[in-house]
Protein backbone atom coordinates (compact mmCIF):
# COMPACT_ATOMS: atom_id res chain seq x y z
CA UNK A 1 0.00 0.00 0.00
CA UNK A 2 1.67 3.03 -1.60
CA UNK A 3 0.65 6.40 -0.08
CA UNK A 4 0.96 9.61 -0.90
CA UNK A 5 -0.01 13.16 1.13
CA UNK A 6 -0.07 16.01 -1.60
CA UNK A 7 -0.14 19.66 0.17
CA UNK A 8 -0.29 22.87 -2.23
CA UNK A 9 1.84 26.05 -0.77
CA UNK A 10 2.06 29.20 -0.80
CA UNK A 11 4.15 31.37 1.70
CA UNK A 12 4.52 28.58 4.04
CA UNK A 13 7.75 29.24 5.62
CA UNK A 14 6.19 29.17 8.84
CA UNK A 15 4.63 25.95 8.76
CA UNK A 16 6.45 23.80 6.32
CA UNK A 17 8.79 22.64 8.08
CA UNK A 18 7.33 21.21 11.53
CA UNK A 19 4.50 19.90 8.71
CA UNK A 20 6.54 17.92 6.61
CA UNK A 21 8.49 16.17 10.32
CA UNK A 22 4.60 15.69 11.05
CA UNK A 23 3.42 14.02 8.08
CA UNK A 24 6.85 11.72 7.42
CA UNK A 25 6.99 10.74 10.92
CA UNK A 26 3.92 8.98 11.02
CA UNK A 27 3.42 5.44 11.02
CA UNK A 28 0.32 3.02 10.62
CA UNK A 29 1.92 0.13 12.75
CA UNK A 30 1.70 2.01 15.86
CA UNK A 31 4.75 3.13 16.62
CA UNK A 32 6.18 6.84 15.20
CA UNK A 33 9.26 6.87 13.23
CA UNK A 34 11.14 9.27 15.46
CA UNK A 35 13.96 9.76 12.44
CA UNK A 36 16.62 8.51 14.95
CA UNK A 37 19.60 6.61 14.08
CA UNK A 38 17.18 3.28 13.70
CA UNK A 39 14.75 4.68 11.19
CA UNK A 40 16.63 7.25 9.39
CA UNK A 41 14.96 7.32 5.69
CA UNK A 42 12.74 4.49 6.48
CA UNK A 43 10.34 3.99 4.20
CA UNK A 44 8.69 0.72 5.11
CA UNK A 45 6.63 0.03 8.11
CA UNK A 46 5.95 -3.55 8.17
CA UNK A 47 9.16 -4.87 6.44
CA UNK A 48 8.58 -4.12 2.54
CA UNK A 49 9.72 -0.25 1.05
CA UNK A 50 6.13 -0.65 -0.71
CA UNK A 51 4.30 -1.47 2.25
CA UNK A 52 2.56 1.11 4.00
CA UNK A 53 4.93 3.88 3.01
CA UNK A 54 3.47 7.48 3.86
CA UNK A 55 5.37 9.85 0.90
CA UNK A 56 5.04 13.51 1.17
CA UNK A 57 4.67 15.54 -2.13
CA UNK A 58 4.44 19.38 -1.87
CA UNK A 59 3.60 21.29 -4.73
CA UNK A 60 4.81 25.07 -4.55
CA UNK A 61 3.80 28.44 -5.97
CA UNK A 62 7.19 29.58 -6.59
CA UNK A 63 6.69 31.06 -2.49
CA UNK A 64 8.43 34.78 -2.48
CA UNK A 65 9.27 33.59 1.04
CA UNK A 66 11.42 31.18 0.75
CA UNK A 67 8.98 27.93 1.63
CA UNK A 68 10.04 26.06 -1.58
CA UNK A 69 14.20 26.40 -0.01
CA UNK A 70 13.44 24.69 2.90
CA UNK A 71 12.18 22.07 1.61
CA UNK A 72 15.19 21.50 -0.45
CA UNK A 73 17.26 21.86 2.25
CA UNK A 74 15.44 19.04 4.63
CA UNK A 75 15.14 16.52 1.34
CA UNK A 76 19.17 17.01 1.42
CA UNK A 77 19.10 16.70 5.17
CA UNK A 78 21.83 14.46 6.54
CA UNK A 79 22.35 12.17 9.73
CA UNK A 80 25.07 10.10 10.14
CA UNK A 81 26.05 10.22 6.38
CA UNK A 82 22.67 8.84 6.29
CA UNK A 83 19.70 11.24 4.15
CA UNK A 84 16.57 11.89 6.26
CA UNK A 85 13.68 11.71 3.86
CA UNK A 86 15.56 11.98 0.27
CA UNK A 87 13.18 9.13 -1.11
CA UNK A 88 9.85 9.69 0.57
CA UNK A 89 10.06 14.18 0.13
CA UNK A 90 9.14 15.47 -3.40
CA UNK A 91 8.77 19.23 -4.55
CA UNK A 92 7.10 20.15 -7.85
CA UNK A 93 7.73 24.37 -7.84
CA UNK A 94 5.89 25.92 -9.94
CA UNK A 95 6.75 28.95 -12.09
CA UNK A 96 3.72 31.17 -10.67
CA UNK A 97 0.85 31.36 -8.43
CA UNK A 98 -1.53 29.49 -10.16
CA UNK A 99 -4.16 28.07 -7.79
CA UNK A 100 -4.97 25.21 -4.85
CA UNK A 101 -7.06 23.45 -7.55
CA UNK A 102 -4.40 22.95 -10.32
CA UNK A 103 -1.95 22.00 -7.41
CA UNK A 104 -3.87 19.41 -6.44
CA UNK A 105 -4.22 17.85 -10.14
CA UNK A 106 -0.24 18.47 -10.46
CA UNK A 107 -0.91 15.96 -7.50
CA UNK A 108 -3.04 13.54 -8.66
CA UNK A 109 -0.63 13.08 -11.76
CA UNK A 110 2.71 12.81 -10.25
CA UNK A 111 0.67 10.07 -8.20
CA UNK A 112 -0.55 8.39 -11.16
CA UNK A 113 2.41 8.37 -12.76
CA UNK A 114 4.13 6.22 -9.74
CA UNK A 115 1.64 3.76 -8.89
CA UNK A 116 0.43 5.21 -5.61
CA UNK A 117 -2.98 3.43 -4.55
CA UNK A 118 -4.09 6.52 -2.56
CA UNK A 119 -3.73 10.19 -2.15
CA UNK A 120 -4.68 12.47 0.76
CA UNK A 121 -5.08 16.04 0.43
CA UNK A 122 -4.17 18.65 3.27
CA UNK A 123 -3.78 22.13 4.08
CA UNK A 124 -0.03 22.96 5.19
CA UNK A 125 -1.72 25.27 7.61
CA UNK A 126 -1.92 22.75 10.80
CA UNK A 127 -5.40 23.44 10.46
CA UNK A 128 -6.19 19.72 8.87
CA UNK A 129 -3.86 17.65 12.03
CA UNK A 130 -1.28 15.44 10.39
CA UNK A 131 -2.40 12.95 13.05
CA UNK A 132 -5.73 11.71 11.38
CA UNK A 133 -4.69 10.83 8.00
CA UNK A 134 -3.95 7.24 9.73
CA UNK A 135 -7.70 7.35 10.35
CA UNK A 136 -8.49 8.16 6.75
CA UNK A 137 -6.69 5.28 5.08
CA UNK A 138 -8.31 2.98 7.77
CA UNK A 139 -11.39 4.04 6.55
CA UNK A 140 -10.68 3.77 2.73
CA UNK A 141 -9.21 0.41 3.41
CA UNK A 142 -11.94 -0.89 5.53
CA UNK A 143 -14.98 0.61 3.52
CA UNK A 144 -13.22 0.10 -0.09
CA UNK A 145 -14.14 3.82 -1.01
CA UNK A 146 -12.78 5.75 -3.73
CA UNK A 147 -13.43 8.88 -1.33
CA UNK A 148 -13.24 9.57 2.09
CA UNK A 149 -14.28 13.10 3.20
CA UNK A 150 -12.80 14.75 6.15
CA UNK A 151 -15.67 16.64 7.36
CA UNK A 152 -15.82 19.99 9.27
CA UNK A 153 -19.53 19.32 10.18
CA UNK A 154 -20.99 15.98 10.37
CA UNK A 155 -22.08 15.51 13.96
CA UNK A 156 -21.68 18.86 14.74
CA UNK A 157 -19.71 21.74 13.83
CA UNK A 158 -16.22 21.04 14.61
CA UNK A 159 -14.10 24.45 13.95
CA UNK A 160 -11.87 25.89 16.52
CA UNK A 161 -11.29 29.52 16.86
CA UNK A 162 -12.82 30.73 13.43
CA UNK A 163 -14.52 34.03 13.61
CA UNK A 164 -18.92 33.96 13.57
CA UNK A 165 -18.87 35.27 10.05
CA UNK A 166 -16.56 33.11 8.49
CA UNK A 167 -17.97 30.24 10.19
CA UNK A 168 -21.42 31.33 8.80
CA UNK A 169 -19.89 31.72 5.58
CA UNK A 170 -18.97 28.44 5.49
CA UNK A 171 -21.49 26.81 6.58
CA UNK A 172 -23.78 28.04 4.80
CA UNK A 173 -21.68 27.49 1.70
CA UNK A 174 -21.94 24.09 2.37
CA UNK A 175 -25.68 23.67 2.66
CA UNK A 176 -25.71 25.96 -1.18
CA UNK A 177 -23.37 23.94 -2.99
CA UNK A 178 -25.49 20.50 -1.73
CA UNK A 179 -28.33 21.92 -2.69
CA UNK A 180 -27.72 22.82 -6.03
CA UNK A 181 -25.56 19.79 -6.76
CA UNK A 182 -27.38 17.29 -5.09
CA UNK A 183 -24.66 15.57 -3.30
CA UNK A 184 -25.21 14.57 -0.05
CA UNK A 185 -22.32 15.73 1.66
CA UNK A 186 -21.81 17.22 4.64
CA UNK A 187 -18.76 19.82 3.92
CA UNK A 188 -18.29 19.52 0.56
CA UNK A 189 -15.87 22.74 0.67
CA UNK A 190 -13.40 20.89 2.95
CA UNK A 191 -9.81 19.99 1.41
CA UNK A 192 -9.13 17.65 4.02
CA UNK A 193 -10.03 14.27 1.25
CA UNK A 194 -8.55 10.65 1.03
CA UNK A 195 -9.03 9.69 -2.69
CA UNK A 196 -8.11 5.84 -4.46
CA UNK A 197 -6.00 5.81 -7.20
CA UNK A 198 -8.65 3.69 -8.90
CA UNK A 199 -11.17 6.03 -8.49
CA UNK A 200 -9.02 9.21 -9.54
CA UNK A 201 -8.54 7.21 -12.60
CA UNK A 202 -11.84 7.83 -13.86
CA UNK A 203 -12.02 11.68 -13.88
CA UNK A 204 -11.20 13.65 -16.42
CA UNK A 205 -8.45 16.43 -15.03
CA UNK A 206 -8.03 18.20 -18.48
CA UNK A 207 -12.11 19.59 -18.11
CA UNK A 208 -11.02 20.89 -14.25
CA UNK A 209 -11.23 24.60 -14.18
CA UNK A 210 -11.55 25.61 -10.62
CA UNK A 211 -8.74 26.94 -9.22
CA UNK A 212 -9.56 27.90 -5.63
CA UNK A 213 -11.76 26.22 -3.33
CA UNK A 214 -14.62 25.33 -5.66
CA UNK A 215 -12.31 23.08 -6.72
CA UNK A 216 -13.05 20.95 -3.47
CA UNK A 217 -16.34 21.04 -4.53
CA UNK A 218 -15.62 19.75 -8.32
CA UNK A 219 -14.02 16.98 -7.34
CA UNK A 220 -16.84 15.36 -4.95
CA UNK A 221 -19.09 16.64 -7.94
CA UNK A 222 -17.04 14.40 -10.19
CA UNK A 223 -16.26 11.89 -7.70
CA UNK A 224 -20.05 11.18 -7.38
CA UNK A 225 -21.45 11.29 -10.79
CA UNK A 226 -18.78 8.61 -11.95
CA UNK A 227 -20.45 6.55 -9.01
CA UNK A 228 -17.57 6.00 -6.78
CA UNK A 229 -18.03 5.11 -3.10
CA UNK A 230 -17.88 7.72 -0.25
CA UNK A 231 -17.80 8.06 2.93
CA UNK A 232 -17.58 11.10 5.61
CA UNK A 233 -15.66 11.02 8.75
CA UNK A 234 -15.84 13.89 11.30
CA UNK A 235 -12.69 16.09 11.84
CA UNK A 236 -11.60 18.99 14.17
CA UNK A 237 -11.00 21.88 11.76
CA UNK A 238 -8.21 24.28 13.51
CA UNK A 239 -7.72 28.27 12.38
CA UNK A 240 -4.12 28.86 11.44
CA UNK A 241 -1.58 30.44 14.17
CA UNK A 242 1.09 31.00 11.65
CA UNK A 243 1.11 32.71 7.96
CA UNK A 244 -2.27 34.58 6.30
CA UNK A 245 -5.30 32.48 4.67
CA UNK A 246 -5.25 32.12 0.94
CA UNK A 247 -9.37 32.92 0.99
CA UNK A 248 -10.46 35.74 -1.31
CA UNK A 249 -13.97 37.08 -2.54
CA UNK A 250 -12.32 35.68 -5.95
CA UNK A 251 -12.39 32.23 -4.55
CA UNK A 252 -15.55 32.62 -2.76
CA UNK A 253 -17.79 34.19 -6.18
CA UNK A 254 -15.49 31.24 -8.44
CA UNK A 255 -17.32 28.66 -6.28
CA UNK A 256 -20.90 30.23 -5.86
CA UNK A 257 -20.52 29.83 -9.95
CA UNK A 258 -18.73 26.38 -10.27
CA UNK A 259 -21.79 25.03 -8.61
CA UNK A 260 -24.42 26.40 -10.56
CA UNK A 261 -22.50 24.84 -13.57
CA UNK A 262 -21.96 21.86 -12.09
CA UNK A 263 -25.77 21.68 -11.78
CA UNK A 264 -26.71 22.64 -15.31
CA UNK A 265 -23.97 20.44 -16.81
CA UNK A 266 -21.22 22.94 -18.08
CA UNK A 267 -18.55 21.20 -17.14
CA UNK A 268 -16.25 18.47 -19.15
Amino acid sequence: MKILVVIPTYNEKDNIEKMINSVLSLSLNGKENNNDRNNINRNKFNGDDNINAINLLIVDDNSPDGTNTIILNLKNKKIDGHYVFAERLFLIKRHAKLGLGTAYVEGFKFAAENNYDYVITMDCDFSHDPGEIKKFIETIENKKCGLVVGSRYKDGIRIINWKMSRLLISYFANIYAKFITGIDVTDLTGGFNAYSAECLNKINFKGIKSKGYAFQIEMKYRIVKQKCVYEEIPIIFYERTFGKSKMSKSIIFEAFFMVLKLRLGIYK
